[in-house]
């Protein structure tokens, strides 16, 4: 090797490692600058600052637990107890907690000698362990309290409102309304209300015990009962669960059919004519390019709210999408097996039903299951949106802001739900084009 060549080696080393310690350095700095640019685009100190831990574990607590209330009228002296808060979880006349007792004076223990008082003349005493007794009159729609200015976190006061967080439950008070919330574990009347004569009755005394309800077997009473409950409504979420399935079901069936034939129009193996090829490969283009939810929005406008609708926005999006990969799939079929049907005097029509498709049916199959599931779970947004299945039923519980274990259920059930269509799909996999 002579002089110059090594020179020239030692130049082209010289680059590489230059080139290497470029990219050593280059990629940290970007991914760092991109961090940082997300830190300030993203507003994360506001963020950091707007968050409610509070408000956080209240939300949280209440998806696995229950909450009771106990609310006054100040206007009527009327009391009321009732599970959420709901008037189908309202208490009968003349039943109530066994831990509110009294009558005059009505005197609610929330236990670890946290103790309520509701007095005559809209009058509330509260006792909480290591705090002065908190008297408060509500007059109108002002409240008179003793509470110093100086509060502890968990207090908010004001002239209209007070509101006091404690471990064992919550007190708010106005003018109006005088309100006590004692927590509890589980999600309460999930079987049956307080108006069932099931309730209170365990799962043993129901198919073995005494006839309950003298008018109805227990097995059949109880399940009447349980089917019709009001407060969590198991036949309104069973019937919008399979209005969920149904979207997708249709939705991706539907754009199965009709993306088949197209895709035979989209490949360059079986459609030479470039400018129909190219027609419907931008078609399919332009039914994909636009989101599920974008055509939700477009599609119920057009034909007003419902599954039908979800459906059709599914199918228009599915169908780009299935156009697409069966296109690509028909142009890796093998030519010698539809040459061997052509062979053997075969019309057009049947040299792509026993040459082509045999080919493609695994292919197309394995998509279309994975489809079917992925669109479950779409189902779900589509919902909210078009006000059919599990998901308006979602929403709604979202935005009443108290039902919180109501939202823990529903988001079970879609979860069980993704679950059996991914155990389903399989199955249907295995058996058709196996495993």
């Amino acid at each position: 090797m002579t002089t110059t060549d090594m020179s020239f080696a030692k130049h082209e080393a010289d680059k590489l490692f230059q080139r290497k310690r470029l990219i050593g350095f280059g990629i940290p700095a970007v991914i760092v600058i991109y961090l940082a640019y997300i830190f300030f685009a993203f507003d994360l100190p506001g963020l950091a600052g707007r968050a409610n831990l509070e408000n956080a574990v209240t939300l949280a607590s209440d998806s696995w637990s229950h909450k009771v209330h106990v609310a006054r009228d100040n206007r009527t002296g009327e009391v009321q107890y009732a599970v959420e808060g709901e008037r189908k979880g309202r208490y009968p006349q003349g039943q109530r907690p066994d831990w509110v007792t009294g009558d005059e004076i009505i005197t609610i223990d929330l236990g670890a000698d946290h103790i309520v008082r509701y007095l005559p003349d809209n009058r509330t005493e509260i006792e909480i362990p290591g705090f002065p007794l908190i008297t408060a009159q509500a007059e109108g729609r002002n409240l008179t309290t003793n509470l110093p200015d100086d509060l502890p976190g968990w207090i908010s006061a004001s002239n209209r409102r007070v509101g006091i967080t404690t471990a064992q439950g919550r007190i708010t008070l106005t003018g109006a309304r005088t309100e006590v919330f004692n927590y509890f574990p589980g999600w309460e009347l999930f079987w049956f209300t307080l108006d069932s004569p099931y309730y209170g009755h365990g799962l043993g005394a129901i198919l073995f015990g005494a006839q309950i309800d003298p008018e109805r077997a227990n097995i059949s009473g109880a399940v009447s009962d349980w089917w019709n409950n009001a407060m969590w409504r198991h036949k309104d979420v069973a019937w919008a669960i399979g209005e969920t399935i149904l979207m997708a079901f249709l939705g991706t069936m539907g754009a199965a059919l009709i993306a088949l034939p197209l895709a035979f129009l989209a490949a360059r193996r079986f459609s030479p004519v470039m400018l129909l090829r190219a027609a419907t490969r931008r078609l399919f283009d332009f039914v994909r390019g636009v989101d599920a939810l974008i055509w939700t929005v477009v599609l119920a406008r057009a034909f007003g709210p419902g599954p039908l609708t979800g459906a059709l926005a599914i199918l228009i999006t599915d169908t780009g999408t299935f156009g697409k990969i069966f296109s690509e799939a028909l142009e890796n079929v093998d030519q010698k097996q539809f040459e061997g049907v052509a062979s053997t005097g075969a019309k057009p029509l049947q040299r792509y039903r026993f040459g082509v498709i045999p080919q493609v049916v695994p292919v197309l199959l394995a998509q279309i299951l994975y489809f079917l599931e992925s669109n479950t779970r779409s189902a779900t947004i589509i919902g909210a949106i078009t006000g059919g299945g599990i998901g308006l039923m979602l929403t709604q519980a979202i935005q009443t802001q108290k039902d919180w274990e109501e939202v823990a259920y529903y988001i079970v059930l879609i979860v069980i739900m993704v679950m059996l269509m991914d155990w389903f799909s399989g199955w249907l996999r295995s058996k058709l084009i196996g495993r």
